[in-house]
């Protein structure tokens, strides 16, 4: 493929040098040189032909044994890889691949679509769609719309640099553009909110975008002779996303709607779809209400016997629901349009006095009556309007009646007005219904889709303004792909050989540039006040655009017409009723009727006709509809001019709109219109992709761990005007990526220019997968580290913690203690203080008890021993005190005998204990009696026999008080009752 590109460019520079050599053979001729010269010139000339002559049989021999192998056509589903690249291999590849039923085909950097003319159900279904979209790449798959869908929607949050996205569909009328754009849309709609968050919003907002479309496509669309369902306007649609790339929203912007159609429509073609899906698809119920008996004709309502797919009403009042217009709305809109047909049947008759209106005809009057019923106006009024008009004079007014074809002028005026508006009002409520607040969303991807190229036998204002977006859309393409990446190539020093291409400038400055232009020629005479003149008109084009190569005219023709060389084709206009169109002019008296409806919706949608009516009194202040359709172009062109765009060219296989048939002619024919030879061409021999090396190195550095990445943020470093410093660290990053791959092949993916690094698709792929990988690899060490830091510092904590927590629990154990000795010490004190207290008061109760009566006791207790043998001491009512009494003594008295005794001090209980031989808990202690061990016998020896022991409570108030309760200790003093058994 490289040799014959090689030939190709060789070639081109023979036919210069050819050029050349004539140039000189006729300077040198003139200038008298010998006639050895001229024969070097016809010798050179004659080598150079030879040499033509034999790259031309080698071009042909290359093409003939591309084509021998016509079974294998239809693999090449990359143009670029058709070797040669020619009009006819390309044309070849094209058509083997329809008749396998293959619709897509890439070419290069765009994408070629033949209109198969029959559904394809399963090419478009869901599980189509999410297998595209999670795909890691699916420029792997086969070639397909969803391909480019998918490449602009990850694009939004780029590889590079995040950028707003645009899909422009173009073709001619019929090449299936209104049906990609259908396809793009469901696409986004699906795979734009596959996420779980805010699932009912999301919905709602997926279902408005589907819906939009069959309205938009009611109101805007019409059967032509080239299209069943054309658009008859243009539209941008913007897809709102949010950060996570999901669609929050969307918005539509409209580009001049055919409104003459409504009045006005050309032979073998319809009215818009809305009417005919009134007359079929409306119930006994809304024709009654609508005034549409089935058997009644329209006038403005041809070939309503043809049906059409789009003649759905069901679908568009389903659509229209879900939008979120409402019952009343709806049968407000549907009141107006039936209104706009009755309108349709209204004719007049001339007048039979000059100085009177025109009369109306016959059944006219009934359809009057129905149009100001439906449309809530005033009969007379209505009338009025459209047989008399008002002149001013200054302050004055005067009412002069219109001819027949005054009062069809006005009449088609009245119902274009009010379609116009009803579209406008519409486009604003589903925008409305489905925008989003300029906060929730941060990126969009646009859908753009206009009427297509047109040429039929009547061309007018229309067609004019539709082939002048179609030619500024091409000159976008050319000076996008064609023209730009070429000169970007040479600035930056690659060794490139221009591609001749067509540029259609020439034709743009013919339509709209200055001073003189068909614009600015047709504004000029539309702002004068004067009565138009087609032949007048044309005498003035011919004046002031001779010199521009893309006009014509045929001298034969009788009608006044110019004829423009367009990108596409030789169209021919009539000059007839195009300053009134372009004029556009609307009567006030029109507006001011429609103020008085009485239908709220149709009173609103001209509540502000005040100020436009008094606007366009004023011919300096007129706005044609050529300047408001060139502004809104141009603001459709920055908006282009500033997102990364992406072509697709939708082809027309046949003229008759057949199933799966091709012709060649009208194939190559629009091939060549668009440049999809000279695309392939460019797209083979360059690079796609261009990066300047700041932004490469910002994303693609840290694959070799360059260190500029840093000084990228930098502002002003003096590292980054130096080129040759990042153009190292750039083939660094290239080296690193090339480890793995043989070097032969680098020069055809990459190469660095002054500023830029160029890459191929392939290469840029290469470059993310690496870049994955080593990011991977980062995050897997931050990950480590990270991992490694928590746990130090978690291990940290513990510690830290465990610390602090012994330091409190020492401290409140400290605490704690301390309060314990305290209250222990404040227990000692109090105890021993109450425990001295008692002491002394016992001492005082047992020792000092001086009111005891001695001689009472003594004359009382012997007569007690004497009757009972044992004296009850509580029974004595004033208490006996015995101060050591020997235990003894006691024992050794009578068999029965009580007696209370009393010891103070540690020393008497410790003796009483032990000749009791109570046993002691603690073995500190030990008492010894010499009874017990010498056998000594005495009065205080032990009692023979068994004793029982009584102890009971002391009389004494507080002898027999202790504060701690022990059951082995005996305590105070107590009675001891001895019974001998």
């Amino acid at each position: 493929m490289a040799n014959v590109k090689q030939k190709l460019l060789f070639r081109n520079k023979d036919v210069s040098t050819v050029n050349s050599s004539d140039g000189t053979f006729r300077s040198l001729e003139k200038a008298g040189r010998p006639n050895r010269q001229k024969e070097k010139v016809h010798g050179l000339k004659d080598r150079t032909q030879d040499l033509r002559k034999s790259l031309n049989d080698s071009l042909e021999g290359d093409i003939r044994d591309f084509l021998i192998n016509e079974a294998e056509l239809h693999t090449y589903d990359d143009l670029t890889k058709v070797n040669p690249v020619t009009p006819s291999t390309v044309l070849k590849c094209l058509q083997a691949r329809y008749s396998a039923k293959v619709f897509y085909t890439h070419a290069g950097c765009t994408l070629v679509a033949l209109n198969p003319f029959q559904p394809i159900p399963h090419l478009y279904s869901l599980d189509v769609m999410r297998e595209y979209h999670s795909a890691p790449q699916p420029q792997e798959f086969k070639p397909h719309i969803f391909i480019v869908a998918e490449e602009a929607y990850r694009n939004v949050q780029g590889q590079v640099e995040p950028m707003n996205q645009s899909l422009v569909v173009s073709g001619e009328s019929g090449a299936g553009k209104t049906w990609t754009s259908r396809c793009l849309m469901k696409y986004y709609a699906t795979v734009a909110t596959s996420s779980q968050k805010c699932q009912d919003t999301v919905e709602k907002i997926e279902r408005r975008v589907l819906d939009s479309n069959p309205v938009m496509e009611a109101f805007g669309n019409a059967c032509t002779l080239r299209n069943s369902n054309s658009s008859r306007f243009g539209k941008y649609i913007q897809l709102q996303l949010n950060g996570s790339q999901l669609l929050v929203g969307a918005s539509v912007q409209t580009y001049l709607l055919e409104k003459t159609r409504v009045a006005f429509q050309a032979p073998n073609e319809r009215n818009f779809h809305i009417f005919y899906q009134m007359m079929k698809g409306a119930t006994e119920k809304q024709r009654l209400e609508w005034m549409l008996p089935l058997e009644q004709d329209f006038a403005w309502l041809p070939h309503a016997e043809k049906t059409l797919e789009e003649d759905c009403l069901q679908e568009t009042v389903e659509a229209m629901i879900n939008l979120g217009i409402d019952e009343g709305k709806r049968t407000q809109i549907f009141r107006i349009l039936a209104g706009l047909l009755q309108l349709g049947n209204v004719d007049f008759s001339p007048a039979s006095e000059e100085a009177q209106s025109c009369d109306l005809d016959g059944h006219s009057k009934g359809f009057l009556q129905k149009t100001a019923y439906l449309l809530q106006v005033p009969l007379d009024e209505l009338q009025s309007c459209l047989t008399v008009r008002t002149l001013r004079a200054g302050k004055q007014s005067v009412l002069k009646p219109c001819t027949q074809s005054e009062c069809g002028v006005r009449r088609d005026c009245l119902a274009k007005v009010i379609y116009a508006q009803l579209f406008d009002w519409l486009v604003t409520f589903i925008n409305n219904s489905m925008c989003a607040d300029n906060p929730t969303w941060c990126n969009f991807i646009g859908l753009l889709d206009v009427y297509g190229f047109e040429c039929f036998l009547l061309n007018n204002l229309e067609q004019l303004c539709i082939n002048y977006a179609n030619e500024k859309l091409q000159q976008h393409f050319v000076a996008h792909y064609l023209k730009a990446q070429q000169e970007e190539y040479v600035t930056e020093g690659l060794q490139w050989s221009f591609i001749r291409y067509q540029d259609n400038q020439g034709c743009l400055d013919l339509i709209e540039g200055s001073p003189s232009s068909i614009f600015s020629l047709l504004n000029e005479e539309c702002r004068l006040n004067r009565a138009s003149d087609a032949k007048q008109f044309r005498v003035r084009l011919q004046k002031e655009l001779s010199d521009n190569a893309s006009i014509s005219w045929d001298k034969l023709s009788k009608e006044p017409h110019f004829t423009v060389a367009h990108y596409a084709d030789k169209v021919s206009y009539q000059i007839e009723g195009m300053m009134e169109k372009n004029k556009d002019p609307v009567p006030p008296e029109i507006i001011s009727l429609l103020q008085k409806s009485q239908d709220s919706l149709l009173h609103s949608l001209f509540a502000d006709g005040d100020r436009e009516s008094e606007g366009s009194r004023g011919h300096s202040k007129v706005v044609t509809v050529v300047s408001k359709f060139k502004n809104s172009l141009e603001s459709l062109m920055k908006i282009l001019h500033s997102t990364t765009p992406h072509y697709t060219r939708c082809i027309k296989p046949n003229p008759d709109c057949r199933p799966l048939t091709f012709k060649k002619e009208e194939v190559i024919a629009q091939l060549e219109a668009c440049g999809i030879v000279e695309t392939i061409n460019i797209s083979a021999a360059g690079f796609p992709i261009r990066i300047p090396y700041g932004s490469f190195l910002q994303r693609y550095g840290l694959i070799a761990n360059a260190r500029l990445t840093a000084q990228m943020n930098r502002a002003n470093s003096p590292e980054m005007s130096d080129q040759a410093v990042l153009g190292s660290a750039v083939e660094d990053v290239l080296n690193v990526v090339f480890k793995r791959r043989a070097p032969n092949n680098n020069n055809n993916m990459v190469h660095c220019g002054r500023t830029k690094v160029f890459l191929t698709h392939s290469l840029l792929e290469m470059l993310e997968e690496h870049r994955n990988r080593v990011r991977s690899q980062k995050a897997f060490c931050i990950q480590c580290c990270w991992r490694r830091y928590q746990t130090r510092q978690r291990n940290r904590r513990t510690q830290a913690a465990t610390r602090l927590q012994a330091g409190v629990r020492s401290w409140l154990v400290r605490r704690e203690i301390k309060k314990w000795h305290k209250a222990a010490s404040v227990i000692q004190t109090k105890w021993r203080r109450w425990r001295a207290w008692m002491d002394a008061l016992a001492e005082a109760e047992l020792d000092d008890a001086e009111d005891f009566m001695e001689n009472e006791a003594s004359s009382v207790l012997p007569k007690l021993l004497k009757e009972r043998g044992s004296v009850q001491l509580f029974s004595i009512q004033e208490p006996v005190m015995v101060r050591s009494w020997p235990i003894g003594l006691a024992m050794a008295s009578a068999p029965s005998i009580t007696v209370s005794l009393t010891a103070t001090g540690f020393q008497r209980i410790m003796s009483m204990m032990a000749c009791l031989k109570i046993p002691f808990r603690h073995g500190e202690y030990k008492v010894k009696t010499n009874q017990f061990d010498q056998g000594v016998a005495s009065i205080r020896a032990q009692p023979r026999g068994s004793i029982k022991m009584h102890l009971q409570r002391s009389p004494l108030l507080y002898a027999d008080m202790h504060p701690v309760h022990k059951t082995d200790v005996v305590t105070g003093l107590n009675q001891i009752l001895l019974e001998r058994t």
